[in-house]
């Protein structure tokens, strides 16, 4: 399978051999990244399965962030390697990697990365047109995902017209309105109190959920880490410590 082909969806499970069922969809082998003298990623092992969620979690400046950015194809990592269905990413032209972050990654930012001047609705579409879709399937599509997240009252304002908590709704819709393999959350509940913060990741996970995505999330909130299905901890660069939630 091509690495911008989106992986089989659960519904799909039945149709595949045993040992693809147990291959992982995404996998970090051996990754290190500086940043001049200093090491940010010390050589991190991570495997990631289809529709698994998996919060990377430790403190601040232990690597968390570069870690999710490398697997993401945001970053290059120095040594190691990223396989996406067992093909390697990391290798690929920037050009590349800018095609599978529109298709086959969905991201969902600390504070939404929402474009102010569109409307949500706008905001949600912006990834299908940039992967080439129809103005009229995307806005179709955007329509669709913000009624699901309950934002069907929001298409036509503009992100400092709706809350946080909202803000990050559409964020989600975007992210996941293209059906991508893979979400990448960074902090998504950082700029949110608690009890908006749990209903906007119970919304991510219904709707990773819903589609057969895997989620991986990095967070300082342990309530937000309990909801993944293991933890991956993160020190120095280095694996700490791994359990499942």
């Amino acid at each position: 399978m091509s690495p911008m082909t989106a992986a089989p969806r659960p519904a799909d499970q039945d149709r595949l051999a045993p040992e693809d069922r147990a291959s992982p969809l995404l996998t970090g082998n051996g990754l290190t990244k500086r940043y001049g003298e200093q090491h940010a990623l010390s050589g991190v092992d991570l495997a990631v399965g289809r529709a698994e969620v998996v919060a990377i979690v430790g403190p601040s400046g232990s690597g968390k962030t570069t870690l999710l950015h490398v697997l993401a194809g945001i970053l290059p990592p120095d040594g190691g390697e990223v396989l996406l269905d067992g093909q390697r990413i990391d290798r690929l032209s920037e050009r590349r990697r800018s095609e599978l972050r529109r298709g086959a990654f969905g991201f969902v930012f600390q504070a939404g990365m929402l474009v102010s001047e569109l409307t949500c609705l706008e905001n949600v579409a912006l990834p299908l047109l940039l992967a080439g879709s129809s103005r009229a399937t995307a806005m179709a599509t955007a329509e669709s995902w913000l009624d699901r997240l309950g934002l069907a009252g929001l298409r036509q304002r503009r992100p400092g017209e709706v809350s946080g908590g909202q803000a990050q709704r559409v964020a989600i819709a975007r992210a996941l309105a293209h059906e991508p393999s893979v979400i990448f959350a960074d902090e998504p509940t950082g700029a949110l109190d608690t009890h908006t913060g749990q209903e906007t990741i119970s919304v991510l996970l219904d709707a990773a959920n819903s589609t057969g995505a895997a989620v991986v999330i990095v967070t300082h909130d342990p309530a937000v880490a309990e909801r993944a299905g293991r933890r991956v901890e993160i020190r120095d660069g280095l694996v700490a410590g791994r359990s499942a939630a």
